[in-house]
């Protein structure tokens, strides 16, 4: 079995430590951006801007501006879908916001699970 040293058996020790690492900074680091996230936000709004949303890095809605000229007693069904779409706007630009700041760390590698 002394044949094993030879084919690298030993050097593995080093390698894995080295990974582990590497694993925990990256760890550390998306923990960080994640933290940078719930205080970042995205603006986003619907109806020429009767409908205005702010959306955190958490996906989470922030504030909510709807216009007067929005609010149409016979027409309440316009108005939720102007806030339908600026929540989904807002949602989708918050999302792409946390996939860019995670993709500046895993160097646009898709890790499954991660967002």
């Amino acid at each position: 079995m002394a044949g094993l040293k030879g084919m690298g058996g030993g050097g593995m020790g080093g390698n894995m430590g080295q990974m582990l690492k590497q694993a925990q900074k990256m760890q550390e680091d998306m923990a960080r951006v994640q933290e940078e996230l719930q205080t970042k936000t995205v603006d986003a709004s619907s109806g020429g801007g009767m409908v205005q949303v702010i959306v955190s890095g958490k996906m989470e809605l922030v504030e909510l501006k709807i216009k007067p000229e929005a609010v149409d007693p016979e027409d309440v069904e316009m108005l939720e879908d102007l806030i339908k779409a600026a929540l989904n706007e807002g949602l989708r630009k918050a999302q792409e916001m946390a996939n860019n700041e995670m993709g500046k760390l895993t160097g646009g590698l898709k890790i499954p699970g991660l967002f």
